[in-house]
């Protein structure tokens, strides 16, 4: 199979999350070519809101894995970082999301690409507009920044970090002074 460009949506708000997610971006380079990497936000929870605050990230990669497979591999990935499934969009070590699989548009009962809310979630669309600001919604019609633009909450997106302080154990991580 042909490889194919994703995109990923990384969140934790639980234990160590920056540690989580480097975790999970190192595990993710097992399976596929990461090209590029987001900066680390953190934000407010969504649909369950008595819980941690997240840090979110997105990345780009190439696979040659099917969507399904895919899938598979992400949530293997979370049960191998700590993650138990219960209450839905409940507090979690680490959440891995396909957001998208080229522009592959896909309805099953494990799979709906694009990912289905990403239109609704600024923790989502502000750290994907800074890796693939142009990316075209095929469902919605509309590029990642338009989506982004008529998000609420988007003001509540805080930066975190760089995109090198998921890479880097060292990487000290502070608010970037341009960014409140």
């Amino acid at each position: 199979m042909a490889e194919e460009t994703v995109y990923l949506g990384l969140g934790s708000n639980l234990g160590d999350r920056l540690g989580n997610l480097r975790r999970a971006l190192a595990m993710l380079a097992e399976i596929a070519s990461i090209e590029a990497v987001s900066s680390v936000y953190e934000t407010a929870p969504w649909g369950v809101k008595e819980q941690p605050r997240f840090l979110n990230a997105v990345c780009r990669a190439r696979t040659s894995l099917s969507p399904e497979r895919l899938l598979e591999e992400l949530q293997r990935i979370e049960k191998a970082l700590g993650r138990q499934r219960g209450e839905r969009w409940g507090p979690r070590p680490i959440d891995l999301d396909i957001l998208f699989y080229d522009e592959l548009v896909r309805d099953t009962p494990e799979l709906t690409l694009p990912h289905p809310l990403l239109h609704e979630r600024a923790f989502v669309l502000v750290p994907l507009a800074e890796v693939a600001p142009v990316l075209y919604h095929p469902r919605l019609g509309k590029t990642v920044a338009e989506l982004l633009k008529e998000v609420a909450g988007r003001e509540e997106v805080r930066f975190y970090g760089p995109p090198a302080s998921l890479w880097h154990e060292t990487t000290p991580v502070a608010p970037h002074p341009e960014k409140p």
